[in-house]
């Protein structure tokens, strides 16, 4: 489809059937028609291109139609797009299950594939249950989450998003009921008092007994609202874990492959925890994918229970397409000196948004890594800014109080001129 005919007509379609995440069915707002994307740009219907400053929402680090990942899905699809993982295994799964665990932690040792990054959390939260009923502990089934904390949209995964800033609110008298305690304040670069964790050592001390594990995302929240703190507060927050037999995941879905300076966030604390949930940028943004890491002796606990197994089992499980493609991206990653890009465009994110720190209606600009946030004292109008920054030429897609930007890895210097300056000059024109 080409003409402006078709392609309205496509848009007919979309808004009769189609509906978009976080978005109204009948209304749901500007909607922008991409035929195609290449490098770091996305190709629109009428001829226009976009930067886009999302990476399709941090998972796109190659950026598209990269010919290394082109050729590991083909090559690939010559031997099996799919094959059920139940009773069958195969080189890409396996092959796959090897890196993940000798780049992560060494306590490390297990691989469970999933489809996506809700259910990678899913897998992580009935571990911690299922490998307490098999310790003869079958009351510590609850979680404790971070407020500001965001770790998806299915159930589970909702019942430890802040209820308020996890999007999630409307869904609380249904949810399953977690203890949440108030989200660090200190500083990336700072220490973190042993006051800062007065709340959860707390809570730990007196529910202990009930309490099957810890969630949080490392050094960073994402979705709940883009916050940066101390990895100090991680390894005081590990030895509390410890003290009182409290499990630890650590949810790295947004934050793994690179995304913060180092590998995974983890890494800024130098701690282990007991499960660790990664998806996104796994791929590289081709094909959905998530994996659950865990221990040997949370492995080995829950499968010398009462159901001598872990029970769940994705249809997609260990998908050969997928498995291939994260192969790909993992080694093109790791090939590059992609330390150097990930602090060269987190030089230049600070550098272009700094401007944006004088306007009356910004609370704060600070950057992280290859990820640049602007937050607003007010919220933000999806359908006011989007056509802004279309009109500009990027695609960015604030939420919230917050414009932000997780570029792709490959993009370069003056792409991400024209990105920022897009950022400050959308919000500089924004009524305060």
């Amino acid at each position: 489809m080409s003409t402006p005919s078709q392609w309205d007509a496509l848009l007919a379609d979309d808004r009769a059937h189609i509906w978009h995440p976080y978005a109204s069915a009948t209304d749901p707002g500007v909607i922008v028609p991409v035929t195609s994307a290449e490098g770091v740009r996305l190709n629109l219907a009428d001829g226009r291109q976009l930067i886009d400053g999302m990476a399709s929402w941090w998972c796109a680090i190659h950026g598209y139609n990269h010919p290394v990942m082109n050729r590991a899905v083909r090559a690939q699809l010559e031997d099996m797009a799919h094959v059920m993982f139940g009773g069958l295994t195969h080189p890409a799964a396996v092959k796959l299950a090897r890196i993940l665990c000798d780049l992560t932690p060494d306590s490390l040792t297990r691989v469970f594939f999933s489809d996506s990054g809700s259910v990678a959390v899913e897998v992580a939260l009935k571990m911690a249950v299922q490998y307490w009923q098999a310790r003869g502990e079958p009351g510590k089934r609850k979680m404790v989450a971070l407020r500001s904390g965001y770790h998806g949209d299915t159930f589970g995964a909702m019942s430890v998003c802040d209820p308020v800033t996890g999007m999630h609110h409307l869904f609380g008298d249904v949810l399953a009921k977690q203890f949440f305690v108030p989200a660090p304040e200190c500083d990336f670069d700072a220490d973190c008092p042993e006051s800062e964790l007065d709340d959860i050592t707390d809570l730990l001390s007196r529910h202990h007994g009930e309490i099957a594990a810890v969630i949080l995302e490392p050094v960073v929240q994402g979705a709940g609202g883009m916050r940066f703190y101390s990895p100090d507060y991680l390894r005081k927050l590990r030895a509390l874990c410890d003290a009182f037999e409290v499990l630890l995941i650590f949810d790295e879905i947004a934050t793994g492959f690179g995304r913060t300076g180092k590998l995974f966030a983890l890494e800024h604390a130098g701690v282990e925890p007991d499960l660790l949930c990664l998806g996104k940028s796994l791929t590289g943004g081709y094909m959905t994918l998530a994996a659950t890491l865990c221990t040997e002796r949370l492995a080995s606990t829950i499968s010398g229970g009462e159901a001598g197994a872990f029970m769940h089992g994705p249809t997609f499980m260990g998908n050969p397409l997928a498995c291939a493609t994260a192969i790909a991206s993992i080694e093109l990653l790791l090939s590059q000196p992609w330390q150097r890009t990930v602090e060269r465009l987190g030089t230049e994110l600070k550098e272009g948004l700094a401007p944006a720190a004088d306007l009356e209606q910004v609370s704060e600009v600070r950057t992280l890594g290859a990820i640049g946030v602007i937050e607003l004292k007010q919220g933000v109008d999806l359908r006011q800014v989007t056509p802004m920054f279309v009109e500009r030429g990027v695609w960015v897609r604030p939420f919230g109080k917050l414009v932000y930007a997780m570029p792709p890895f490959v993009m370069q210097s003056d792409d991400v001129a024209t990105l920022t300056a897009a950022m400050v000059d959308v919000v500089a024109k924004l009524e305060h």
